[in-house]
């Protein structure tokens, strides 16, 4: 019988638990900002390690304390701007009305067809009549780093601005160039992660759902629900009863994650052996504070925060050290 403090176990708002459709998440929701700027970002899951900070929150116990944080490391080559999408609303929501590609890399080949040739009078002669919204298509550059991957991923970013106008002037002046990480985030920032989590394949209840062991005296099962539900009959169970599947591989969402540095050379955190299951660090990189999902080489999307916290505080801390064996010590 279930207790009440814990009447049953897994969430249905992770329901239904399959494989996610790709390899690196999907964003719905975009925070509004004045600032005429991407509004996201992505880069490639290096690892964790911790970080001695001097602690300037304001009202903890130990403020001005040199403590102890774990970090996360993501390396974020530059992203490239490939097109821009222009939106209509109607009673059924916002749909594409037209899409508009600039000068690519080969590359992105791999990902979709390309136009032989750019229409550069069709790029100019875009106007705010009738859309709604102005969006980007960007593609990141994996070529860049040393996870030996060369296809691009390619994604959606939508556009701070106070007006469509806006949005479209900026979406024209950066289609085909290349945007860093510094240009969208600063330190300090709070950001939303979204990623694919670990696959771990096919598990059973306990691992899948955490339901309790049964007793040395159960019949049938031990590991297993105790009840399968009001409806098990006629070759039925209920969908909600904790059974084995698919665990791992799904979309998830984190939010207001704190972004402590944005480093510019991979050289002053790069181990001599590089970093394990990853390598070495070649573009500019993040230090995230606290863990992020996903594995190693993982493609990471983070956005600024969609529900930011009112008390926080936005000045980064001063990062004293890092737990690792940088190169040029370990040679002096």
């Amino acid at each position: 019988m279930g207790k009440v403090t814990g009447p049953r176990h897994g969430s249905m708002g992770y329901w239904p638990r399959k494989r996610a459709k790709r390899q690196y998440a999907k964003i719905n929701a975009w925070p509004e900002s004045k600032d005429s700027k991407l509004l996201s970002f992505a880069g490639y899951k290096v690892g964790m390690t911790h970080a001695i900070l001097t602690d300037n929150r304001k009202n903890s116990t130990t403020k001005g304390d040199e403590i102890n944080f774990p970090v996360t490391i993501i390396e974020c080559p530059p992203i490239k701007i490939a097109g821009i999408n222009l939106y209509v609303k109607d009673a059924y929501g916002s749909k594409i009305k037209s899409c508009v590609l600039g000068k690519c890399d080969k590359e992105l080949g791999k990902k979709i067809c390309l136009p032989k040739k750019v229409d550069e009078k069709k790029i100019e002669d875009l106007k705010t009549e009738n859309y709604s919204d102005v969006r980007v298509l960007v593609y990141t550059q994996p070529k860049l780093t040393g996870i030996g991957q060369k296809k691009p991923e390619l994604f959606e970013v939508a556009i701070g601005g106070t007006s469509v106008e806006e949005k479209l002037n900026y979406a024209k002046g950066i289609l085909g160039k290349e945007v860093l990480v510094s240009d969208v985030f600063s330190e300090g920032d709070q950001l939303d992660t979204h990623v694919i989590t670990i696959g771990k394949g096919f598990q059973g209840p306990v691992k899948r759902f955490g339901v309790k062991i049964r007793g040395r005296k159960s019949e049938k099962t031990k590991r297993g629900p105790g009840s399968l539900g009001p409806w098990c009959g006629q070759q039925h169970i209920m969908y909600r009863v904790a059974h084995a599947g698919q665990t791992g591989y799904h979309q998830r969402l984190e939010f207001n994650k704190k972004l402590l540095k944005i480093g510019e050379k991979g050289d002053e955190i790069n181990p001599i052996e590089g970093f394990k299951r990853y390598g070495v660090v070649k573009n500019t990189y993040l230090l995230v504070k606290g863990s992020v999902g996903g594995p190693t080489k993982r493609i990471i999307r983070f956005k600024k925060a969609l529900r930011p916290n009112k008390k926080y505080n936005y000045e980064a801390p001063q990062i004293q050290s890092l737990n690792l064996r940088v190169a040029k010590d370990v040679k002096d």
